[in-house]
């Protein structure tokens, strides 16, 4: 609902309207905000809070439509291919054919039943972001202050904040003592953001960059302040994430879904296309219509691999296990293929591409550079001086600096799981993480220096001072702050050895190491000292204190960028995957570290104010040649994605904090980060990276296009056998034959002899050069020629030996014999296949054995249940067998090997004139 300007001059026992997101209340003063509200300096009554929450609602997220284990279940039945079974399955049953029926329907089944267990946990993504909003918060009613639930804020609200509150609604603030929040799940900023009062002039500003403002969902890292509240639930930034994660829709098909829905289609065609043909032919040839009816109908179900949807489930399912030994975890089962043919990885930067902890990198002290090694807020790492460790007279003048750092902090460290963590002001938390390694030590400073009075930072000095008593019983102040403000209340300067008159060539030297880190990416913190003398400590101000200081140095740090990042950003380039770095930074900042990462060279950060101002079509333009976007949203993201799915991209999209959920869920696959992510990205995320490398996803991705190789090769595997079936079939319903192969044996082998050696193909190891190769297009068809060409070649081979089989053994045996001679050299050419069927390109005989052992086994397995039904007579009963001499089981051997012998030389044929054809391209 849109705001309504209510009359300043109504009391507070009238209800305000109910408020929108969109208003610019950053561009409105706090007493003009409450006159808007129509609410006192004292706050609601308890009556009028009652009637805005009955009018307004509570102040909680509204859910999406969840899907129930029902719809989950019927999710599974979407394929095109699944229906063709099931439709095959009943013909099968009414046809007089149980056991078809029961073995294609429990196919079906089974194959629901995996995917259903693998997605039953999805679509809780709002859910979870009800737990981010406080359970409590403090208000001011009546003039009274009182503890209320979150759910129970209503606009108008005045809230009372202290450090470590969680902030229950968005709220423009009142006052603010060295307020600082921590935004980076809402904004992507790893550092604490300043907030203050003054109003701000700019309408069109980025939420990163609203000072006055508070969001649900974000903490107070320091200091205290109040506010009134201007936007609860839905009418919330958070609640606007909320409502995009609705709309983003990760219920779309992936490209293996489309492919293969694509693919049942043709098959269903095909199939028609047989019945058609075989029942135009028996018409003409005045046979009986209803056995020429079933006859058809018999061959239609004969093409259809039943074994097919259970070999891609179990595919992706054993593609799961091996990602989560990889450290991935799969949420929706066919997002493992949809690695594969990614094109375009979208990810945040703040705690994806950079470690999400400020860290100190460098120090300017008495005209000297020191590195620091070590990332976030660990005591690992060193202090490097011309690349070594400093040792010594080198480490003399970092003395006072790191005093300094110790001195003018409240931040406290903590290891916790393993990890360490910073308790306040995140900036401060990595300050002292640098004293710790240049040798400071926080409990002696508390002990030997102890704090006597503070002056907190605020926004117009950009300079905060804490003084301390030192062990001579002296004071002194401790500032660190902006280096151009600190610099003009500074006199003198610290040259390590001496202090000495600070001159105007030492000021521009200090400022011109400043602008140097700065184009670095570098925040910049001066540090001096200064001896307050006379009085008592809580007496002073910044005016007498902060005057005729000490400069000591400078401190640089950032969020770095993780040390695998670069290596797995050059990885995805050689596979032809392009990375776009999308956050919430500042652009200087982004456009720094995409450069170090190797993610673009020289280019210019696109902002969301110029995002705001395109239209979809010029962002489909755009897009193809951005690769870093900075002060974006939420929605800005989700926008990115979906032109980039829009110019036929197979877009990954990577992130750990909210503002990154509803993008997370609106890509072809969504990627959570599974340490430093947030409940709320991982539930909207189809897969996660349980370590928080980056370097993971390139594995993924890997592994991705391994599966889509072994679902491909076991599809041509399949089809291969099902052509042969059929041509057979067909050629002898064509020349008036008997049937050469009764239902039991169809399937037989579509499940048994062709089913199980495709399940181990499917397992196949991933070939080494598969991420040399570009990604396979959104529109690319599985069964593209070089595929049909394949499997006609390979259907027309076998279905020849075995129709040459059954001709010779007609004449010269009995119809069973020649039956089961044609159904036993088919079995044994299929099964020697599967062998060949695991390379395009690779002859048998140069590809290892043992590397598929399961393979191995089940083709032996298969050879020996072949060869038992020819010599057991319950067996042999049950497959419509006739027992033959042992001797000829090696005549029907050697019979099965003409199809892969004849396939093996066109594959030597086919690499030698690849060859020829590179060569004479390279002369």
């Amino acid at each position: 609902m849109e705001a309504v300007i209510p009359d300043p001059r109504r009391s507070s026992s009238t209800p305000a309207p109910a408020l929108s997101p969109n208003e610019a209340w950053h561009q409105r003063s706090g007493v003009e905000v409450l006159a808007q509200l129509g609410v006192p300096a004292a706050g609601h009554t308890d009556e009028a809070a009652a009637r805005l929450l009955a009018s307004d609602g509570a102040n909680e997220l509204r859910e999406g439509k969840r899907s129930s284990p029902l719809r989950i279940f019927a999710a599974q039945f979407k394929s095109l291919i699944v229906w063709i079974l099931i439709a095959a399955g009943i013909i099968s049953g009414l046809l007089g054919d149980p056991v078809d029926a029961i073995a294609i329907l429990a196919i079906v089944v089974l194959n629901a039943v995996i995917g259903f267990r693998q997605e039953f946990h999805a679509e809780r993504s709002i859910a979870t972001l009800k737990k981010m909003t406080a359970p409590q918060a403090k208000v001011r009613r009546g003039g009274q202050v009182i503890s209320v639930p979150a759910s129970g804020i209503v606009a108008g609200d005045i809230l009372l904040l202290e450090s470590g509150d969680l902030v229950a609604a968005d709220a423009r603030l009142l006052s603010a003592a060295s307020l600082k929040c921590v935004e980076s799940a809402l904004t992507g900023e790893s550092e604490a953001v300043t907030k203050r009062t003054e109003t701000l002039e700019q309408g069109d500003i980025p939420l990163g960059d609203r000072s006055n403002m508070i969001f649900m969902g974000t903490s107070v890292a320091s200091g205290t302040g109040e506010a009134v509240v201007v936007g609860t639930a839905m009418r919330t930034e958070l609640g606007r994430i909320a409502g995009l994660l609705n709309e983003a829709d990760a219920g779309h098909d992936t490209p293996l879904q489309k492919k293969l829905n694509a693919f049942g289609r043709i098959l269903m065609w095909a199939a028609l296309g047989i019945v058609a043909l075989l029942f135009g032919l028996g018409l003409l040839r005045g046979n009986n219509l209803p056995e020429l009816f079933l006859t058809a109908i018999s061959l239609a179900v004969a093409a259809m691999p039943e074994g097919l949807p259970a070999v891609v489930t179990v595919s992706l399912a054993l593609g799961v296990r091996r990602m989560a030994r990889r450290r991935v975890l799969i949420r929706r089962l066919a997002a493992v293929e949809t690695l594969g043919s990614t094109s375009v990885i979208c990810t945040d930067k703040t705690g994806t591409l950079t470690v999400g902890q400020m860290t100190v990198r460098r120090f300017y002290v008495a005209g000297q550079h020191y590195e620091v090694t070590g990332d976030g807020y660990g005591p690992e790492g060193e202090i490097l001086f011309e690349k070594r460790k400093a040792e010594g007279g080198h480490l003399a003048p970092l003395r006072e600096l790191t005093m300094g750092l110790l001195a003018c902090n409240n931040a406290h460290l903590a290891e916790q799981d393993g990890k360490w963590k910073v308790i306040g002001d995140p900036t401060e938390g990595a300050l002292l993480a640098a004293a710790i390694k240049s040798g400071g030590n926080p409990e002696r400073m508390a002990l030997d220096f102890p704090k006597q009075h503070e002056i907190p930072f605020d926004s117009d000095r950009k300079l905060s001072t804490v003084i301390r008593r030192m062990p001579d019983g002296e004071l002194r102040a401790f500032t660190n702050g902006a280096p151009g403000e600190l610099l003009a209340r500074c006199t003198q300067i610290h040259t390590g050895t001496e202090i000495r008159a600070l001159t105007k060539e030492d000021r521009d030297r200090i400022l011109a190491e400043t602008s140097l880190m700065a184009r670095q990416a570098l925040r910049v913190l001066g540090s001096a000292w200064g001896g307050p003398t006379g009085g008592q400590a809580a007496a002073f101000t910044s005016a007498v204190v902060e005057r005729d200081m000490v400069f000591v140095g400078l401190t640089g740090m950032y969020d770095p960028p993780r040390s695998e990042a670069r290596e797995a950003i050059s990885k995805c380039r050689a596979a032809g995957v392009r990375v776009v770095m999308i956050t919430g930074d500042h652009p200087n900042t982004a456009a720094a570290i995409a450069a170090e990462l190797g993610i673009a060279k020289d280019a210019a950060a696109v902002t969301g104010a110029e995002l705001e101002k395109m239209t979809e079509e010029e962002l489909r333009d755009r897009v193809a040649g951005t690769a870093v976007y900075a002060r974006v949203t939420a929605g800005h993201k989700l926008r990115i994605i979906r032109a980039l799915k829009a110019r036929g991209e197979v877009v990954a999209m990577t992130g750990d904090g909210v503002n990154d959920a509803p993008a997370i869920k609106g890509a072809d696959i969504g990627i959570a980060m599974g340490q430093a992510g947030t409940e709320v990205a991982k539930q909207a995320a189809d897969m996660i990276i349980t370590d928080d490398n980056f370097a993971t996803i390139v594995t993924a991705v890997e592994e991705g296009r391994g599966i889509y190789d072994n679902i491909r090769k076991t599809l041509q595997y399949l089809l291969a056998g099902n052509t042969a079936e059929l041509l057979l079939m067909t050629l002898c319903v064509v020349a008036g034959l008997p049937m050469p192969l009764l239902p039991i044996h169809l399937l037989w082998i579509n499940l048994v002899t062709d089913g199980l050696p495709a399940l181990c193909l499917a397992t196949d190891p991933i070939d080494s050069g598969v991420m040399t190769r570009r990604p396979r297009h959104r529109a690319e068809r599985i069964a593209n020629r070089g595929f049909l060409n394949a499997m006609l070649l390979t259907g027309l081979l076998t279905a020849g030996t075995a129709f040459g089989v059954y001709i010779h053994m007609l004449k010269h045996g009995t119809p069973e014999t020649a039956r089961t001679w044609a159904f036993t050299v088919l079995v044994f050419a299929e099964l020697l296949r599967a062998f060949g069927a695991r390379s395009e390109w690779t002859p048998v005989w140069r590809i290892p054995l043992l590397t598929n052992i399961n393979l191995v086994l089940v083709v032996a397995a298969s050879f020996g249940l072949q060869i038992g039904s020819l010599h057991n007579e319950t067996f042999g009963r049950f497959l419509k067998t006739v027992s033959i001499p042992w001797s000829d089981n090696f005549t029907l051997l050697a019979l099965g090997a003409i199809p892969l012998l004849v396939l093996e030389l066109v594959k030597v044929i086919r690499k030698s004139a690849r060859k020829t054809a590179v060569n004479d391209a390279n002369l």
